[in-house]
């Protein structure tokens, strides 16, 4: 097995050194792949749904029976609601409002992309007050289909109502809010910028890792919206490979470029320093995005298909990243990698860089391990304090009244319809009663069905049930007194699903539950009962990893526990945020709602890799240095001052991107970068670079224990390149001889 780490090594130092010697081949051929993947990106054009389903859910096989009892079609046609609401001494049954109403949807209806409308007095929906009611368009297409002509005459067709003095706004399957916002991703970039500029002296050296970055963030882009054509992606992959990409990429760059830089100091000319860099760091980095994709690819364990997707793309992101930094990156250095001596540095960031590194080369490190009781338990007690609010969260998918901005025209008819016909409108349950035997009697058990469910807690009215053409599946709507984000719509779906049992027994009559909040709540429950699947799969992963790495028992077990406090931190302050309604103006969410449904699952999967990144490059170097002196606080004193400095910069630029990444519009992208920003906070800075070298002083050279006839099973993985540099020297006292 060392041999083959041998070879494993030597392969990437041959790799980097013919990349930086043929650098002209290989960016002209990484340019040419990048264009041809452009072009048929392009040509092809992209194709990603908005929809988040898992088939073969109570509610899913409903809507399947429900569908087929009434003849709907495979793929239904997309929908809207333009909804009214009059001025304050009016009623939309004016003559006047009837008239603007009527002239709206008509010349809507009159649009080639238009299937039909209906107005509010033919759907006989106005509210008690007569002051609010709403029309439906039906389109010719699915949602996704329908053109931006058509979008387009709508939004005009509304702008000439409001006008009017009619309120009108719209909501349903077709997005009509307009974009052009500023792309906030790009703060993200600049703050990593300024953060890498400090951290290399150089304003050269820091464009270096965010442009390998974006290449391999453009060519994992390119590749995505290519296979979207020829698979069902969802939308909400992209954002997540686009968020993991950029910010592992510019992390692993930085890795390449600061050993780069150590071996030019030492006197190594630009393409040795190169091939260096790519055998050692390049090791680092390639077993480092390793266990990223493991993360994400171990989302499909949960067997959710928008989910497993949502893995494999980021995994295919990560993928791109490692490979343009162990290939392109060097072929980047080699071209201009002489640019980067220390005597080409910034000497405003030489100062500050050369004060930073002497203010933190040995006084954190002294602080904790003179004091790793009390450091330890600070770090404990914060993180478990945190994490408090996790235990009443509350999963769901949310809905336009919690994602949607408030001067959107989304939130605006959610906020009407909520406003006209009470909080349970938007939350209703579709109720099909299947009769096992049709009978004369059939009709007179659905009443009574019909009446004993408007008697159960929480539902507000139940409408009079519809008969399939077979008689064998009655329709009924129930509107529940709660939203669609509340724990008691849950409670009511359950409680109906229960009452089936009962008019099974007594009537032959299975009750199906349905609709878009039943949908959603299915969505949860089944996240949440893969959840602890996932969870323990990952921790015996984490585990099993770190022992191979660090050749210890105890070291990885610290790692894991570590990880399992940073992790519930972090969704104990999304649930303070988010749910709990908590500092909602300081990160600009509309208001709160429930923790997005799949958010914990992925923050297991991409927090694993990023706090066993840390791990590595941390205890790695203490490793080394407890393997040559046998001295346990030397090796925590020279891993925090060694490696402590590129961890924190990696933690500071992740928090950065995640950060761009939060001020997206989106709220459910901006929950997802609030998670994993916090999460690298928590996990970078609380638990790796505090905690960990506490408890490693606190056990001292028992950290190290593995038993002998173990260590003669293990393969011995040499993640810091340690081989190469071996035969480096052998080959220099060689040549000196």
């Amino acid at each position: 097995m060392e041999q083959e780490e041998i070879v494993i090594a030597k392969y990437l130092y041959r790799l980097g050194l013919w990349a930086a010697k043929s650098r002209k081949k290989v960016l002209l051929g990484t340019l040419v792949v990048l264009i041809a993947l452009g072009i048929a990106a392009l040509s092809l054009g992209p194709s990603f749904s908005s929809e988040l389903t898992i088939p073969n859910t109570p509610a899913d096989k409903a809507g399947k029976v429900i569908g087929e009892a009434f003849g709907a079609a495979a793929n239904p046609s997309a929908k809207i609601q333009v909804v009214f609401k009059a001025p304050e001494g009016k009623t939309l049954e004016s003559a006047e409002l009837q008239t603007v109403i009527t002239d709206t949807l008509d010349a809507i209806g009159q649009d080639s992309g238009v299937a039909g409308v209906t107005n509010p007095m033919q759907l006989k929906n106005l509210s008690a007050d007569k002051r609010i009611g709403y029309g439906e368009v039906s389109f010719k297409t699915a949602a996704g289909e329908v053109t931006e002509a058509t979008k387009e005459t709508i939004k005009h067709q509304v702008d000439i109502a409001r006008n009017a003095g009619l309120q009108t706004e719209t909501r349903g399957d077709v997005e009509l809010s307009k974009g052009g916002e500023f792309p906030v991703e790009v703060i993200g970039i600049i703050a990593a910028f300024i953060i890498l500029a400090i951290t290399f002296a150089s304003f050269l050296a820091a464009g270096l890792p965010i442009l390998s970055a974006l290449i391999g963030l453009g060519g994992g882009m390119l590749g995505i919206v290519l296979c979207s054509t020829f698979i069902e992606i969802q939308s909400v992959c992209l954002s997540l490979a686009a968020m993991l990409g950029l910010a592992v990429g510019i992390d692993y760059a930085l890795f390449m470029i600061t050993r780069f830089k150590q071996q030019l100091a030492k006197g190594f000319s630009v393409q040795e320093s190169v091939a260096i860099a790519n055998g050692t760091a390049g090791s680092a980095v390639l077993f480092a995005g390793v266990t990223v994709v493991i993360g994400l690819l171990g989302l499909s364990v949960a067997r959710i298909p928008f989910l497993t997707m949502m893995g494999i793309s980021s995994a295919f992101c990560v993928i791109t990243t490692v490979l343009l930094t162990i290939v392109v990156l060097p072929a980047i250095l080699g071209w201009m990698g002489h640019k980067l001596t220390p005597e080409r540095e910034n000497k405003l960031f030489k100062k500050s860089k050369a004060n930073k590194q002497k203010a933190s080369s040995s006084k954190w490190g002294l602080f904790v391990t003179k004091r790793p009781l009390f450091a330890s338990f600070a770090s404990i007690i914060l993180l478990a304090v945190i994490a408090i609010p996790f235990f009443h969260i509350n999963l769901g998918l949310p809905s336009d009244g919690t994602t949607k901005a408030k001067d959107t025209t989304e939130r605006k008819a959610y906020d009407l319809l909520t406003e006209g016909y009470g909080v349970g409108f938007n939350a209703s349950l579709i109720i099909g009663a299947q009769v096992d035997k049709p009978a004369e009697d059939s009709s007179q058990a659905i009443a009574k069905i019909q009446a004993e469910i408007g008697k159960l807690p929480g539902v507000q009215s139940v409408t009079p049930a519809i008969p399939a053409p077979s008689g064998k599946l009655y329709l009924m709507t129930v509107m529940p007194q709660t939203g669609p984000d509340d724990t008691k719509t849950k409670d009511l779906v359950k409680e109906i699903r229960n009452f089936s049992n009962e008019t099974e027994q007594s009537d032959h009559i299975q009750l199906l539950v349905t609709g878009t909040t039943a949908m959603n709540i299915d969505i949860a429950q089944k996240l949440n009962d893969a959840l602890p699947v996932f969870a323990a799969l990952i921790v015996v992963l984490a585990y099993i990893i770190l022992v191979l790495v660090f050749r210890s028992l105890f070291i990885p077990l610290k790692a894991v526990l570590g990880f399992l406090l940073s992790l519930g931190a972090t969704l104990g302050f999304v649930v303070f945020v988010v749910q709990d309604g908590h500092l909602l103006n300081v990160f600009g969410f509309p208001a709160s709602g429930p923790i997005l449904a799949f958010l914990p699952v992925i923050l297991i999967g991409i927090l694993f890799g990023l706090a066993m990144d840390y791990e590595i490059f941390l205890v790695s170097k203490m490793r080394e240095v407890y393997a040559h002196t046998g001295d346990p606080r030397k090796a925590i004193l020279d891993g925090v001052r060694d490696s402590g400095k590129v961890v924190t910069s990696a933690g500071l630029i992740m928090i950065s991107v995640f950060f761009g990444f939060m001020l997206a519009p989106d709220a459910m992208i901006k929950s997802i970068g609030l998670a994993l920003a916090f999460g690298v906070l928590f996990d970078a800075f609380v638990v790796r670079m505090t905690l960990v070298p506490a408890v490693m002083s606190l056990m001292g050279k028992s950290a190290w224990y593995l038993p002998k006839w173990l260590d003669r099973i293990l393969p011995n993985i040499d993640v810091e390149g340690e081989s190469i540099m071996e035969e480096i020297g052998k080959k220099k006292n060689k040549k000196i001889a």
